[in-house]
């Protein structure tokens, strides 16, 4: 079977006649996968601890808190508060994350037909909403009443569109036109 990285890796061979790509640095690469996830004003610190201890589980790597960036009077929020988690991987974690996702996380989600082509922006990047972090294999044994959602964005160096979803489709992610 052809691993994720060997697909990256051929994305010049199987592209550059449809893209006119002259040189192997043409071709599109993934250059980072963010997660992030929004916690709001979580009260249960034990809550915010099993969010942020399932997220290293889920990347491999600690998460980073963000902070609130302007004071909300109505949601009782203040500048400074955290109110979500994000990762920012790169090189062999990357790599690591994307085929543990296109393989096995996305294959085990509930009714799942494919991922819009409309949640690629014309930068060449897509943003993919999970709705229950339980798809991953490392969260697959937790309780039903802790479920929370993720974003994942995987970033390329595609340089439109139409090119990002070649070559997206190319790595195995398994893009749809329209849902049906």
């Amino acid at each position: 079977m052809e691993t994720t990285l060997t697909k990256i890796k051929s994305a010049y061979t199987a592209l550059k006649d449809e893209f006119g790509y002259k040189n192997v640095m043409q071709a599109p690469k993934v250059e980072k996968i963010v997660v992030s996830i929004g916690t709001g004003r979580v009260q249960d610190k034990q809550k915010e601890a099993l969010i942020r201890d399932r997220l290293s589980l889920i990347t491999g790597q600690k998460p980073s808190p963000r902070p609130a960036k302007q004071s909300i009077a109505s949601f009782k929020l203040r500048e400074g508060e955290i109110i979500g988690y994000q990762v920012t991987m790169r090189g062999a974690r990357m790599q690591h994350f994307l085929e543990k996702l296109i393989n096995i996380a996305l294959p085990q989600t509930r009714d799942f037909r494919g991922l819009r082509t409309t949640s690629i922006d014309e930068m060449g990047n897509i943003t993919l909403g999970i709705k229950e972090h339980t798809i991953f294999p490392e969260c697959a044994d937790e309780e039903i009443k802790d479920v929370f959602s993720l974003a994942i964005t995987i970033v390329t160096t595609a340089k439109n569109k139409k090119e990002a979803e070649a070559f997206l489709r190319h790595i195995g992610l398994p893009l749809v036109a329209k849902a049906e």
